[in-house]
């Protein structure tokens, strides 16, 4: 496929071309524009010249047409998991869940968008009054991640548009196809030329002039914490905005009078969808000692009953995305045992039969865990958790809190008290009590120390899309 610009698919001026490989069985199932910094420097002039009428028109008529690409999204849903499925590896009913949350939170966007106001201060200055607005920050540049590719992209691009801004999106290497379909409904619902644009290509060709160029005045990035690391300092050498939403290591603290049977069931459930691949998933297990080995049993049993297989079938889990993903699971469960801990279930490749062609890697239970091993420390990015015990509170609180990471944490607690103090106490951006639900589209997402900066969703993840600007006005 080639780039979405200005409306229009586009053969990258760089004339060369990837693949995109299905994780299940090794197979091409399309090829992808591996752009150059002249393709760069041909989209966002598109998205600059786009953004000049873009932010003139009324807030509701941007809205309704965000509502007419939310419904084509939904039309279209099953299409598009169906091309998810086949880049990703992910269960297909799983990737059409996905199609259709990207389209509620780009309807709440839109909505959401229409609220936003300004401010008029009571100074009570005769012919004075200063007004406090709020002007869409420009082009948009949106690099996501391989794992959700389109609720990462619609975190993004529903908040930008209804603003204002234009937006270019650079999806990733191994799951571009479904970005760019998103990009041709768009483009039917009657979005303007350049106001969504979609460039493909490895990072190291094209990521850095994305950030820098001159006409990019946001960066809003979901990926690993190194890469995100280096964007935040390239922007900030350019004075250019950024939200970033990096790694995670969520760790779950289970007391000692936690209702297991809803603990249990949504520890493995969040442990293990999408293969562990995704930021805020549960990577480190904390049991209050009085229960360890009751919980270790119980995960096991539950996880036994997870089936990987083909995306088509009715399996739980599907293969990793590539070697470098896998590799991390498999690294880090050898290290554990190399150090005295003991694998439950799992814990090695599978490779007999529908499995060879792919990546797969077992959901894996590690008991007898502590924070001299990788998996306790380390992003994992798979179906690999760690468990450990604690004696106190106090205990497991240092211990949830002994990461660089603060995306998510979880806790479980039959008195609410001590779960809320708990809860109040860990260092993350988002704590769920009591059981662990999707995030909410109203609601702030991200994290905190090197889980990211800044939040998406809610009006929060709207307000980031601009910048204030006080009016002096004297009659």
């Amino acid at each position: 496929m080639e780039n979405f610009i200005n409306g229009k698919w586009t053969a990258p001026l760089s004339g060369e071309y990837g693949d995109v490989i299905n994780p299940v069985t090794g197979d091409v199932i399309e090829t992808m524009a591996r752009s150059n910094k002249e393709d760069v420097e041909a989209i966002m002039d598109s998205a600059y010249k786009a953004f000049k009428q873009w932010k003139k028109v009324p807030t509701a008529e941007r809205a309704k047409l965000q509502h007419k690409a939310a419904q084509l999204m939904r039309d279209h849903a099953e299409e598009i998991g169906t091309i998810l499925a086949k880049e990703l590896g992910r269960p297909l009913a799983a990737c059409v869940r996905e199609i259709n949350r990207g389209a509620d939170l780009t309807d709440y966007y839109a909505e959401e968008g229409l609220r936003l106001k300004g401010e008029v201060p009571l100074h009570n200055i005769k012919g004075e009054k200063a007004m406090v607005v709020r002007d869409p920050i420009g082009v948009v540049v949106s690099i996501t991640s391989f794992n959700y590719p389109i609720a990462l992209l619609t975190m993004k691009l529903g908040a930008a548009l209804i603003v204002g801004c234009t937006i270019v999106a650079k999806p990733s290497d191994d799951t571009p196809l479904s970005t760019l379909k998103i990009a041709e409904l768009f483009s039917q619902a009657g979005y303007p030329e350049g106001v969504f644009n979609v460039i493909t290509g490895r990072g190291r060709d094209i990521g850095d002039a994305l950030v820098t160029h001159p006409h990019t005045a946001k960066i809003a990035f979901t990926g690993g914490t190194s890469t995100g690391k280096r964007i935040g300092m390239l922007a900030a050498q350019h004075n250019k905005r950024v939200t970033l939403e990096l790694g995670g290591q969520s760790p779950v603290i289970v007391c000692e009078d936690a209702d297991l049977d809803v603990a249990i069931p949504a520890i493995v459930k969040h442990t293990f969808a999408n293969s562990g691949q995704f930021c805020y998933r549960v990577s480190r297990v904390y049991v209050q000692e009085a229960i360890y080995s009751e919980v270790v049993e119980k995960l096991t049993e539950h996880t036994s009953k997870l089936k990987v297989g083909d995306p088509f079938g009715d399996s739980d889990m599907g293969p990793m995305i590539n070697q470098k993903i896998y590799q991390t699971s498999e690294d880090q469960t050898r290290d554990a045992l190399s150090k005295g801990a003991k694998v439950k279930i799992g814990g090695a490749r599978l490779v007999e039969d529908a499995y060879n062609k792919g990546w797969f890697f077992p959901p894996t239970i590690i008991a007898d865990v502590d924070h001299d091993m990788e998996v306790m420390k380390e992003e994992t990015f798979g179906p690999v958790a760690g468990i450990m015990s604690f004696k106190t509170i106090d205990e497991a609180i240092t211990l949830a809190n002994d990461s660089e990471y603060g995306l998510a944490a979880y806790v479980f607690a039959g008195e609410l008290g001590r779960g809320l103090r708990i809860a109040e106490e860990l260092e993350a951006g988002s704590v769920w009590i009591n059981n662990i639900q999707r995030s909410y589209h109203d609601v702030p997402f991200g994290g905190v120390k090197q889980s990211g900066i800044g939040r998406e969703k809610g009006r929060y993840g709207i307000e980031s899309f601009t910048e204030l600007k006080t009016i002096y006005f004297s009659y």
